[in-house]
């Protein structure tokens, strides 16, 4: 029996009764048991044409997908949620929408064919995609055809764009009605002024935006839309970027779009009030002051440059009068609270051929230490035997090891600890 689909005759329906036709359960992929209800009629719209399933209740279990399949929709409920009575063959049962979710792909996807329309119209560009994520949605946009004015393009510039949109808006703000027709056959839609050729023959759906002698969209849809453009609210396109011969075009439409550009807006303000700028000069005083960062940068690699070339030189002159000392050499030990470990590791690696014994660096806020040798005495094998009576963790090669230990305290007893190990 074939699902009556109450969504098609009233989108605006949040609740209605049914009669319960069959009940499946299934094992799941995931090894759970899902719950199958098919009913006569329905307000739930099932994924597809790019859209979301509905979401709401029957009689209070949570209804978590809907889908169609050989003209059956299916209802998946979760009938963990709650000690009721799970329905059964020739219950009636009470269907509730959730409202807000349907309202709201319902501006999403009334949104994408208004832009979808004004892309082929502006540009003569044809929507070969479209994907209504969580985030975004976005629509691949083919330049295929001449534009209404007859121009021909054959890249979609951010000018383009935003002009596209602006005509998106506009259709929104005359507040063109949204009419939804349904035909047995391809002849008589074909008699609209569709933007895409019909992919079928049969049971077809038509949305068109505005007046049939001049739409701003008309083209096949089974989803569910406002009665109106005006309740899409608003459209805001975020990036337009090549995508396999085609122009990706990210957006949002309705609620979310809203939603998005306050957030948005709110963190413009808050920059325009760090920098003592209004949104006319923003970017002006943005770009003074990266210079000025750049420049800070630049003085202080410099600075570092040469606080480094110091120290090395320092620790070169000291492993050199270890080595010559008539005591025999002795482990280097040096520590730091200002250099990066990544600092010390170049210094200690530009050393590694003129360390007689052993060079500890100690990069005291991290609680690192870094031995560097001639590949004499296995630096990587001493951090792996000893680093772990001290809670020490790390691992290196002859020439090079990294340890960290949980206190500071712990470094200097592992260096004594190494100190009298290699005596």
């Amino acid at each position: 029996m074939k699902t009556k689909r109450l969504f098609r005759e009233d989108v605006y329906m949040k609740e209605a009764t049914a009669k319960v036709i069959d009940v499946v359960t299934l094992e799941g992929k995931d090894g759970k048991i899902k719950t199958l209800v098919m009913l006569d009629q329905t307000i739930f719209f099932p994924t597809g044409g790019g859209q979301s399933c509905d979401q709401g209740t029957i009689n209070g279990f949570p209804v978590v997908d809907v889908y169609e399949k050989e003209d059956e929709i299916f209802h998946e409920i979760d009938v963990l949620s709650t000690s009721d009575k799970c329905p059964a063959i020739g219950d009636e049962v009470t269907l509730s929408l959730d409202w807000n979710h349907r309202f709201d792909n319902m501006q999403r996807h009334c949104g994408e064919h208004i832009l979808s329309g004004m892309f082929y119209r502006e540009c003569g560009g044809v929507n070969r995609g479209f994907h209504m994520g969580e985030e975004y949605m976005t629509i691949d946009i083919s330049l295929e055809e001449k534009s209404a004015s007859g121009a021909e393009f054959d890249k979609i510039t951010w000018e383009m764009a935003e002009q596209v949109e602006l005509c998106a808006n506009e259709a929104i703000w005359a507040n063109a009605p949204v009419i939804t027709r349904h035909f047995d056959s391809r002849e008589e839609a074909e008699n609209l002024p569709l933007r895409k050729a019909l992919a079928f023959d049969e049971d077809i759906t038509i949305v068109s935006v505005g007046s049939t002698e001049n739409p701003s969209d008309c083209v096949a849809c089974c989803g569910t839309h406002p009665s109106s453009a005006g309740q899409v609210g608003m459209i805001k396109i975020y990036k337009v970027e090549p995508n396999k011969g085609m122009f990706r075009v990210y957006f949002e439409a309705g609620r979310r779009a809203f939603t998005q550009y306050q957030t948005k807006l709110d963190v413009l303000t808050t920059i325009e009030k760090k920098f003592s700028a209004g949104t006319d000069d923003l970017l002006h005083k943005y770009d003074a002051q990266a210079d000025k960062n750049k420049a800070v940068r630049e003085e202080l690699y410099h600075i570092k440059k040469h606080v480094m070339e110091q120290e090395t030189e320092s620790l070169r002159l000291e492993l050199a009068s270890s080595e010559s000392s008539e005591d025999g050499p002795k482990n280097i030990i040096r520590y730091y609270d200002i250099l990066a470990i990544e600092d010390l590791l170049n210094v200690g690696r530009s050393l590694i051929g003129q360390i007689p014994r052993l060079l500890f660096l100690v990069h005291k806020s991290s609680h690192t230490l870094l031995l560097f040798s001639n590949g004499q005495i296995d630096c990587g094998k001493l951090v792996k035997e000893n680093a772990e009576i001290y809670s020490g963790k790390g691992g290196g090669n002859n020439e090079y090891a990294r340890a960290i230990f949980p206190k500071a305290d712990y470094i200097d007893t592992f260096m004594d600890l190494l100190d009298k190990h290699l005596r």
